[in-house]
């Protein structure tokens, strides 16, 4: 069983709850809050969409788990993205038990769950469908998408529909960032409260012998811009490291020049390590929060981060009209000579980030910062 939080206030404590996640095949972002919500509520149980054993961790694994129609159709553990038009369906078909609270953490279909009677729903919200609403073109425009590219105009509409029907079923709102929140408003006309989500600092430390590379860590796919860094790199000469999998993987190797090298996937530990050492960490892709900018910050190092979206909330630039210390610099376009440019401007002020205040700025994104602030949002909504 998860191990609960020892701050979990008294009137939290007695609520029954439910949790509901799109779908458990990794541990990314979404699932580490999902993880924190059980540190909260260690006794809820689960219900998702689909269930791949073993890859999530064991503390969310501890919890009872009850999966949708979506776990018997035809390979989808590892195909579960196809049966996209089936998800609304799946999640609404759910049969959840009776309780005071269902929580859900919502990137996909999970907020359009149908909340027993008499329970409130507080639906934490990583981003609205982002494949059907804001980023459509960069996952299925020219040259994007495959067979899914033809496939996906016969049924946006009705997801869109859907998506906006299914906002009364959840009562109050958490975004995991201002941008989030701004979509929020744009696509459903609901207010939303922002909680940034959990960064696990404590993994991570700054160390004296920083190597001449950039880094990704990312996994490979089209939204994430992760060819701007190859291609910036191979023409500049600069040294990159690439960690992640994903669907571009043979083609972001065949772009590459001698001094990018791909890792694949790397464990904890080793992630770390490479964040330590790294000159800085290249964010090329608009991301509605973004947990790397802020692990690289943990490890001391900073960030070239495109200027749009989470990362604006998170990397603080140089000339910061706050005075604040810089954490990172931020190019405009995403173009590979942008970011090559921002490169030149990080290497020429290497001297203002100080790595203890890259330290001190992620710390504010802690996950001790998170549950606080979460427990006190759902003991505000539990007392009405």
């Amino acid at each position: 069983m998860t191990r609960a939080w020892p701050g979990v206030p008294a009137d939290l404590a007695g609520l029954r709850v439910v949790l509901v996640h799109d779908w458990l095949t990794g541990m990314r972002g979404g699932e580490k809050v999902l993880e924190a919500f059980g540190r909260i509520f260690p006794q809820a149980p689960i219900y998702t969409l689909l269930h791949r054993p073993g890859m999530v961790s064991p503390a969310i694994e501890s919890h009872p788990i009850h999966t949708s129609m979506i776990q018997k159709l035809p390979r989808a553990a590892d195909y579960y993205r196809y049966y996209l038009p089936l998800f609304p369906r799946a999640m609404e078909r759910l049969e959840l038990p009776a309780c005071d609270l269902v929580l859900s953490s919502s990137h996909c279909v999970a907020k359009g769950v149908r909340p027993p009677q008499g329970a409130r729903h507080v639906s934490y919200l990583h981003t609205p469908m982002r494949y059907i609403w804001d980023m459509y073109h960069e996952y299925f425009g020219p040259g994007r998408g495959g067979l899914a590219r033809w496939a996906m105009p016969l049924v946006r509409g009705r997801l869109q529909r859907w998506d906006v029907a299914t906002c009364h079923r959840v009562d109050h709102f958490v975004a995991n960032s201002a941008h989030v929140a701004e979509r929020i408003a744009r696509h459903y006309q609901r207010t939303a409260t922002v909680i940034h989500p959990p960064v696990d600092i404590g993994r991570f430390a700054p160390s004296d012998q920083v190597e001449d590379y950039y880094l990704v860590v990312s996994a490979l796919v089209p939204y994430k811009r992760v060819e701007l860094a190859v291609q910036a790199c191979t023409a500049t000469g600069r040294r990159l490291k690439v960690v992640g999998v994903g669907p571009l993987y043979d083609q972001l190797k065949a772009m590459a020049g001698d001094r990018v090298e791909f890792l694949g996937w790397q464990d904890d530990q080793a992630v770390a390590e490479l964040y330590s050492r790294a000159r800085a960490l290249l964010f090329p892709g608009e991301e509605d929060f973004g947990i790397t900018p802020l692990e690289s910050m943990a490890a001391g190092r900073p960030v070239v981060a495109l200027g749009r979206g989470g990362a604006l909330e998170t990397v603080v630039g140089l000339d910061d009209p706050a005075g604040r210390p810089p954490t990172g610099v931020f190019f405009e376009r995403q173009e590979a000579e942008d970011l090559a440019a921002a490169m030149d401007r990080l290497e020429a002020a290497a001297d203002a980030f100080e790595p203890a205040a890259l330290v001190r700025r992620a710390a504010r994104f802690s996950g001790q910062v998170f549950l606080d602030r979460v427990c006190k949002y759902l003991s505000e909504v539990a007392n009405g």
